[in-house]
């Protein structure tokens, strides 16, 4: 049974939102603590660097998979054990001897990752009618905003402070408090179709939103593509072509951060009532944002107000896209589609990072924003083309 659909599920959701919170904190720790785990594990950084790309590939690999698998099971449930199986991958971590054993670790908690964001990632879409899913999905993905305004920067002081070990332990511990939590506060739901006397299921396959669904995948890669061939390199960029201090980074990306809430917000106020036009909007306003920071990097003011008008529009992409892909999607396919979400996320965020890398290293620092600008471009236009598809396709009944 979902929550009752007279009251608006607020304890649910601002749940959920802890929960994402916690994960996305679990998922960027290590970029934060490179040096100290790099000294203490005898590796080099770049090889620190490599659990992010593990635990992300590990959650594209398994994703998909496992939300397959597990379908047929409760959705509370599957929480409750992602996020004991998400603690136990963080106290190993803490206690990894070996950099090995610590990969290990990011495995057991990428697997995890994969399931929680296929289960989690439709869960909203759950609790509340279409008309509130705007609304509901701003709320829980506060939660991964706050991560990157709040979260992975208070872990780093934590593991500057006292060791990166703690700093993991610390995560294992608020999981195991969240799991409680949860147990106690989210509303089961019922997440399969009702089918009528004598109704055949539909094979997943056959589902007529399946290519729609997919279509969708596809833009958040093209714009999530894009934003991470830059966005991972923005503090070199920042010391570089826009000549920041390098002690200033961090208050710039706070500064971006910030931003990301307010763009948050809006998603939240404007994508129930203007889905279509909120999305196509923000990832316009994305594109000309990161144009702007390519061509007047050397203006400070200007590249700082780039900066923060980026991260506002680009704050509200991720929320509105999950919002379309749930409105896409019928409610048999919605947790796959849930799955091919963090899947299509993760992929852009993995081969964002590595083909901006090999720019970076090709190119030099300044084709980057240029780079991005135009792929966003690229996303912009999909998105169009694609509601334009679908307008024709429920003209046409199907």
């Amino acid at each position: 049974m979902g929550a009752p659909r007279n009251t608006f599920p607020w304890a649910g959701l601002l749940t959920l939102s802890a929960l994402i919170f916690t994960a996305v904190t679990s998922e960027f720790l290590p970029t934060g603590l490179l040096p100290e785990i790099a000294a203490e594990l005898q590796v080099s950084e770049s090889k620190v660097g490599l659990l992010v790309t593990v635990f992300a590939g590990t959650v594209v690999l398994t994703a998909a998979p496992l939300s397959v698998l597990t379908r047929r099971y409760s959705r509370k449930f599957l929480v409750i054990v992602v996020l004991i199986v998400f603690a136990i991958a963080n106290l190993l971590a803490a206690l990894a001897p070996t950099y090995e054993l610590l990969v290990g670790a990011r495995v057991v908690g990428g697997l995890a990752h994969g399931l929680f964001w296929a289960v989690v990632g439709a869960y909203s879409a759950h609790l509340v009618p279409k008309h509130q899913l705007g609304r509901a999905i701003a709320i829980t993905g506060g939660g991964g905003t706050a991560a990157f305004v709040l979260g992975v920067p208070l872990g780093t002081a934590i593991g500057n402070a006292v060791g990166w070990r703690l700093a993991f332990g610390v995560i294992a511990a608020i999981i195991a408090i969240l799991t409680l939590v949860t147990a106690k506060l989210l509303p089961a739901v019922r997440h399969g179709e009702v089918l009528s006397t004598g109704e055949i299921p539909l094979p997943m396959r056959k589902d007529t939103t399946v290519p729609a669904v997919i279509a969708v995948g596809v833009i958040l890669i093209l714009v999530g593509f894009g934003h991470n061939l830059f966005y991972t390199y923005i503090a070199p960029y920042l010391i570089g072509p826009v000549g920041i201090d390098p002690g200033a980074v961090a208050g710039v990306l706070f500064l971006y951060g910030g931003a990301g809430a307010v763009g948050l917000i809006l998603a939240g106020t404007l994508g129930d009532r203007f889905p279509q036009r909120s999305l196509v909007a923000a990832v316009a306003v994305v594109m000309l944002s990161v144009l702007v920071l390519g061509l007047f990097s050397s203006v400070t003011w200007v590249a700082l107000a780039a900066i923060f008008v980026w991260g506002v529009a680009f704050g509200a992409v991720p929320s509105l896209m999950q919002a379309r892909m749930m409105h896409t999607a019928s409610v048999r396919v919605r947790d796959a589609a849930a799955a091919y979400f963090t899947t299509s996320f993760n992929v852009a965020i993995g081969g964002g990072a590595l083909v901006g890398g090999l720019l970076l290293d090709g190119w030099g620092i300044q084709v980057l924003p240029f780079v991005d600008a135009t792929i966003t471009v690229i996303g912009l236009a999909l998105i169009i083309v694609v509601a334009v598809w679908l307008r024709r396709r429920a003209a046409a009944g199907r």
